[in-house]
């Protein structure tokens, strides 16, 4: 999976963690070879992995940085090998998920769209079954259906004890924006028909954090009623690399430096080709009135993500706006950092979720 300031912007772990190289344009030399343990240097300064992780965190972000696991797809010239590799990854975080949390999976065709239906083995808590959570995966817009799905939905319903659907939605470079925009107000419409808005929450993470963001304002074209709440983890409701964050990033995780002013990618994913910069369905933060319209919001990242500044940027924005928006940041986190349940800061955030999406979902 390239870095990220090539082809690809968002998908999942491997994009923000690919192996290390020649420095992009905008970087005067290629970054140091990290420390045994992790350090990283930056412009003459030693980083170490932050002291405020867990032994498991710190653990973890070394096996990334030194031993870069993640390395080594075929990339995007073969998609049907690139997705059979990031699936491997995501199973990889699935197996000892499932140990961890027992869950149901049925696959289910909802609104026309492929879905699978995530329930908890205990089955639902009498209180969530008027309820329900709908996941849109992660993956760069090319990758994650079936796999980064269920890692995305598998705490939540084991945990709430509620049913998560996971949308299954059009990706590159088959198809272009907004096809996913389309497949997640079609499951939503029909879902509507079973349950009242107040009750249902959105959620996604990176692709599909961004994806969750553009459903709302794709929700509002249509007609269609808000959600009571949404998630948009690993992203933000506008670019999701801006700011010193997508700089800072790639050296911190041991990655490639992002190239270009803000280090912004030089184009945009291949999904969102053709989408306007201006254009509020694409990037709901370039509409005032659409993001005052925004349900209850809360955004997870990490100080290592390279969305950091832009989530924590549309998070001020929408407070400014009126709207209640939580923001919580794991310190020396990366990229999609709860794909790995074994670690307590991802089963931190997956905590902080299940309260907030509990607390505003009307019973």
């Amino acid at each position: 999976m390239p870095p990220v300031s090539g082809k690809l912007l968002g998908a999942a772990i491997a994009v923000a963690l690919a192996t290390g190289g020649p420095a992009q344009p905008g970087s005067a030399t290629a970054p140091a070879a990290p420390a045994a343990d992790g350090t990283v240097v930056l412009d003459g300064t030693r980083v170490p992995p932050s002291r405020l992780l867990s032994p498991e965190g710190a653990a973890y972000l070394r096996h990334l940085i030194v031993d870069k696991p993640f390395a080594g797809g075929p990339g995007l010239s073969d998609i049907v090998g690139e997705r059979a590799h990031q699936d491997r990854i995501m199973r990889g975080f699935l197996e000892p998920m499932r140990r961890r949390y027992a869950v149901h999976v049925e696959e289910q065709r909802i609104g026309g769209v492929v879905t699978d239906v995530v329930t908890p083995a205990d089955g639902i808590a009498p209180e969530n079954r008027d309820r329900v959570l709908i996941n849109i995966h992660g993956g760069g817009f090319v990758t994650g259906g079936r796999t980064a799905s269920l890692v995305e939905s598998v705490p939540l319903a084991a945990l709430m004890r509620i049913k998560v659907i996971s949308i299954d939605y059009r990706m590159s470079p088959e198809y272009r924006f907004p096809a996913a925009s389309e497949d997640v107000a079609a499951v939503y419409r029909a879902v509507l028909k079973q349950y009242d808005p107040a009750r249902i929450a959105l959620y996604g993470c990176s692709a599909g954090g961004m994806l969750t963001a553009q459903a709302i304002a794709w929700f509002r074209k249509e007609g269609l009623p808000r959600p009571a709440a949404i998630g948009v983890f690993c992203a933000s409701l506008g670019k999701i690399a801006e700011g010193d964050s997508a700089v800072l990033a790639g050296p911190l995780t041991g990655a490639r430096p992002a190239g270009g002013a803000e280090g912004a990618p030089r184009r945009p994913p291949g999904y969102m080709t053709g989408a306007g910069d201006d254009d509020p369905l694409a990037y709901p933060q370039q509409s005032a009135a659409l993001l005052a319209a925004f349900p209850p919001t809360l955004f997870i990242t990490g100080t290592r993500a390279f969305e950091f500044s832009a989530a924590l940027n549309s998070h001020n924005r929408l407070t400014a706006a009126g709207v209640e928006s939580r923001f919580h940041g794991w310190d020396g986190m990366f990229h999609g950092f709860f794909y790995n349940s074994e670690m307590p800061e991802a089963r931190e955030a997956y905590a902080i979720m299940a309260r907030f999406f509990d607390s505003h979902m009307a019973r």
